[in-house]
């Protein structure tokens, strides 16, 4: 049922402002597999963004019999923490900023220029971790892009533009968990989006929608791609 007429997000209205919601990012990743029944097998790509997103882009991808890869982007970080940004970098280069949050966090050119360096390291490692040189080939095709919540959206955004600029087909985004604001505002960016959990308020936390959370480390992204795109290769039964 959409919580907005014209430009709607397809939530879960038993889970509205709930916390937690989800055992874990797997448990998430089913949950939003339900919503997404109607493309069970239907050729569509799911892009998981590294890290916390591939557990749950994964069992997304399992369970309707989908093509699961990696869209690395990541967060630029406000100096003082490790988990809020202002911007972001995508697996293309481009590079997304909130001119505004910088202007009110008081960063000055340099600062920006830092941390924008620094995403831009993190996602080249990832790429050439995850992808090894594989191209994201999506142009014309539907995708559905999955991350472990949105609270900004600032890395959300950056994947979207790169994707677009790739010529996606039909882009889906689907999350657990994310605030209603950041939601709203990227529902008009997006043919749909899925967000099984939407809350509200500050401060607001993507890890308080789950009863068990821990940061992904990157072997544990790479082994789920791995074992995910597997599982497609070879469906059970064939």
């Amino acid at each position: 049922m959409p919580l907005h007429a014209t430009h709607p997000i397809h939530d879960l209205p038993e889970l509205r402002e709930r916390s937690p919601a989800f055992r874990d990012r797997a448990d998430a990743g089913l949950v939003l597999a339900g919503m997404l029944a109607g493309l069970r097998g239907s050729g569509a790509l799911v892009l998981g963004i590294p890290a916390g997103g591939v557990p749950v882009a994964a069992s997304v991808a399992t369970a309707l019999g989908l093509e699961l890869d990696v869209a690395v982007v990541s967060k630029i970080l406000l100096p003082w923490t490790t988990e809020a940004g202002y911007g972001a970098v995508a697996f293309d280069g481009s590079v997304w900023i909130d001119g505004r949050a910088a202007l009110r966090f008081g960063l000055t050119d340099r600062d920006v220029r830092d941390a924008t360096d620094r995403a831009r390291a993190k996602v080249l490692r990832r790429v050439a971790l995850l992808r090894q040189g594989r191209p994201l080939a999506v142009e014309g095709r539907t995708v559905v892009l999955v991350d472990d919540g949105v609270a900004g959206g600032s890395t959300l955004r950056a994947a979207i533009a790169a994707l677009r600029g790739l010529g996606v087909g039909r882009l889906i985004v689907a999350v657990p968990t994310g605030h209603g604001r950041s939601v709203q505002d990227l529902a008009d960016q997006v043919d749909a989006l899925y967000c099984a959990n939407v809350r509200h308020g500050t401060p607001f936390a993507v890890a308080d929608a789950y009863q068990a959370w821990h940061d992904v480390t990157e072997d544990e992204v790479a082994e789920a791609l791995r074992v995910a795109q597997q599982a497609f290769a070879h469906p059970a039964g064939s």
